[in-house]
């Protein structure tokens, strides 16, 4: 088999199957027991956001999230854990344990004995890209390499889950069969992959916890004016110079795009991205936002599916999925719609 290339020289990546595991208890933004304890202009910021309620499983950790979404999209795709090229776990924010290997733990609970198994992270919510590209490089560089399993269970890090100034955490699983671009036909077709970093941030959101019972472990923004100012500056010219270098690589014009999806941050954030580069962002995200808050890695292509799934996209559309975090991280990934069939949520 040869590896399909893209006339930018990209290689595609299909993505064979993909499942999401969202709890079915719901908790109301205005009931979380941390607004209590927040000031009024802290709790003013937090019902503003457009998150209405959050989904949230206690009995559930980010391995049990990830485990019940993977097993969902494996048999979506017909596919037996044991045949896996690779298995591909974006870490959890806050690991069970230390020392230990949760990529491991997943590879075993699915019984994917030959996959490759490693994680990727670091970036915060722009953490799916580099697992996105691992994934890539790895089918690339090796023609024989099976389908690629690319997993992560979204948890918020800290006892609360509102990250003040920024969201609403919920939790769920989210997981992507991937395949050489030439070998399946796939409802979703990945055609190109933009990231940037900039360490200056690196810490900008913390959890210290180190001597600390998890109970007190509070996410805290070292300096709020450098994420609501400085940092969105930045963002709006990385963004700008990503998406624009995205479409000239692959030949195609802003009106091409049938689509732009967001990872679900705040209404405003929307605003904010919709503003800066002239676009507008398919309303299904700020339906996702009201309904689960932020999922972390999983919300792009939940909000893609979620449009697929209401025949928003059809199959030879182009779609562009943006997400950034605060770390600081951005990420542009082009896609096009494929054959159409029944999608998991």
């Amino acid at each position: 088999m040869t590896p399909q290339v893209a006339e930018n020289g990209a290689f595609s990546v299909a993505v064979r199957g993909a499942a999401w595991h969202v709890p079915a208890p719901a908790v109301a933004v205005q009931d979380l027991p941390e607004l209590a304890s927040l000031g009024e202009s802290e709790r003013r910021t937090c019902l503003a956001l457009g998150v209405d309620s959050v989904r949230a499983d206690e009995a559930l950790n980010s391995a049990a999230l990830a485990e019940i979404a993977a097993r969902e999209a494996l048999a979506r795709a017909g596919l037996a854990a044991r045949e896996l090229g690779a298995l591909i776990v974006v870490e959890p924010r806050a690991p069970e344990t230390l020392l230990s290997s949760e990529a491991t733990r997943l590879q075993h609970l699915l019984g994917a004995e030959r996959a490759v198994t490693f994680t990727v992270g670091g970036l915060g919510c722009v953490s799916i890209t580099p697992a996105l590209l691992a994934a890539r490089g790895l089918m690339c560089a090796d023609r024989d390499m099976g389908d690629v399993l690319v997993v992560h269970g979204s948890k918020p890090a800290a006892a609360g889950r509102y990250r003040h100034p920024v969201t609403v955490n919920g939790d769920g699983g989210q997981a992507l069969v991937l395949s050489h671009g030439d070998s399946v036909r796939a409802p979703v077709r990945l055609l190109d992959i933009a990231q940037e970093t900039n360490g200056e941030h690196w810490d900008l959101f913390h959890v210290e916890y180190r001597d600390r019972p998890t109970e007190q472990w509070r996410e805290v923004c070292r300096d709020p004016s450098t994420y609501s100012f400085r940092l969105a500056m930045e963002t709006r010219g990385r963004l700008s110079g990503l998406l624009s270098g995205l479409l000239e690589r692959n030949g195609l014009k802003p009106g091409d795009v049938r689509g732009y999806l967001s990872q679900n941050l705040s209404a405003a954030g929307f605003t904010f991205t919709e503003e800066s580069l002239g676009i507008g962002i398919m309303p299904v995200c700020r339906e996702n936002l009201r309904r689960y808050g932020h999922l972390g890695p999983n919300d792009v292509f939940l909000n893609l599916y979620t449009a697929m799934e209401r025949r928003e996209l059809a199959e030879g559309d182009h779609a562009v999925l943006i997400n950034v975090s605060p770390v600081a991280a951005w990420s542009v990934l082009l896609v096009e719609i494929g054959p159409q069939e029944e999608h998991a949520q």
